[in-house]
């Protein structure tokens, strides 16, 4: 345990520059990233594992997507960092970063992760938290028969957070991986929505165990049900859902010449309910739900129908939210990262590193989210982090 430093059985003081890079109780790096195992034997500990750690976060903040480029962004700002960090052997070279992430127990170092993002994110009630899968094209080594990461993450939304990840284990599939995600959140409160892959009745229960709400996905993965749903609703719209409790709810967005008008639907009715969910299968089934979306752009109109079974009341506006709100995870999450971040184009892959380079990315990423002066987006945020050192010092600060 400890990352290396002699403090006699004591926490290091810290400097005031370490304090005012996060001043809020529980919020440092030091309280969540300070006890990880150093996975190196003694004599290659020249460095200290939780300043390794430290410019690592700075580096990807300010723009590194490489263990090079964390490399020159410690030579670069090397006397900032001295200003908080002892150095006594320079910065680490690009060998030993990868070396030591490589090595480091990833299940650590997400776990302090998830600790970090807890903090930041205080309360969660309420909020609407998007569960879905995403792979790093590039993190893969055929020549050792080492398949692409793939993560499930858990974004809330409204907060624009993060708030833990999972990888999926490489003979395995989401189905697995998302239970696994799902203990490790705190979700008292939440609307949780998850794609058609998640909808399975274990992981609706394991929701409603943590006392939140769900959101899934109907589709073909789920026969029966789909067919059952699809149905009652085309029987619903023909006869004007004539003696059905439901509700119905309409949005339409105009956006740099495209148009797109959806139009949700719930229907809460007791006794449709009690037969789609015979035996009591899904776990506080309150309502079903169907989005009918039209998209105009440019002389086209695409439509796309989808379904849905929640614990929700039949509040069509706020069902119909929660929906639309799931797509959050794709432009605020996954595309941000690999536009912003190009992580689809990242060759990391040693070890544990693929891994432990996602979660480096995610905590950068909450930080620029969070940090509300600069009105750009998340590249430009990393570029003026890495230009401004008071600009970074307030990124850190989130």
């Amino acid at each position: 345990m400890g990352d290396g430093r002699d403090t006699g059985g004591r926490d290091p003081p810290r400097s005031d520059l370490e304090a005012r890079m996060d001043p809020r109780p529980g919020c440092s790096l030091a309280d969540h990233f300070g006890g990880l195992d150093d996975p190196r034997v003694d004599r290659a500990k020249r460095h200290v594992l939780l300043d390794i750690v430290t410019i690592a976060v700075c580096a990807v903040v300010c723009g590194a997507d490489s263990w090079v480029e964390v490399e020159a962004f410690g030579k670069a700002k090397r006397g900032w960092l001295s200003t908080f960090l002892d150095l006594p052997h320079g910065t680490p070279s690009h060998d030993t970063l990868g070396r030591v992430f490589a090595a480091l127990d990833p299940e650590q170092f997400r776990a302090g992760f998830l600790g970090w993002a807890r903090a930041v994110a205080g309360a969660t009630a309420g909020r609407a938290v998007a569960i879905d899968g995403k792979t790093l094209r590039r993190s893969h080594d055929r020549a050792n028969g080492k398949a692409a990461l793939h993560l499930v993450s858990a974004w809330a939304g409204s907060a624009r957070l993060v708030l833990g990840q999972v990888a999926v284990d490489g003979k395995s599939n989401e189905i697995t991986a998302i239970p696994a995600l799902l203990d490790l959140l705190l979700l008292k409160g939440c609307i949780v929505t998850i794609d058609a892959m998640g909808c399975q009745t274990a992981i609706a229960a394991r929701i409603v165990a943590q006392e939140a709400d769900y959101v899934l996905a109907v589709k073909d993965n789920q026969p029966t049900l789909h067919r059952e749903v699809r149905e009652l609703f085309a029987h619903a719209r023909a006869t004007g859902f004539a003696g059905l409790a439901h509700d119905h709810h309409r949005t339409v967005e105009k956006d740099h010449g495209r148009l797109e008008i959806r139009r949700c639907w719930t229907i809460s009715e007791p006794e449709h309910l009690a037969y789609l969910n015979q035996g009591g299968a899904w776990p506080n089934l309150r309502s079903i739900g169907m989005v009918d979306g039209a998209r105009r752009s440019g002389g086209t109109t695409t439509r796309e129908t989808r379904y849905f079974i929640s614990s929700l009341t039949g509040d069509a506006a706020a069902f119909g939210a929660a929906v639309r709100g799931h797509w959050g995870i794709e432009n605020g999450l996954h595309w941000v990262l690999d536009v912003a971040f190009r992580e689809d184009e990242c060759r990391v892959r040693a070890g544990h590193s693929a891994q432990n380079f996602a979660v480096l990315r995610h905590l950068a990423l909450n930080l620029l989210q969070r940090e509300p002066t600069a009105k750009v987006g998340v590249k430009a945020k990393r570029l003026k982090a890495g230009w401004d050192d008071a600009y970074l010092l307030q990124v850190l600060a989130g």
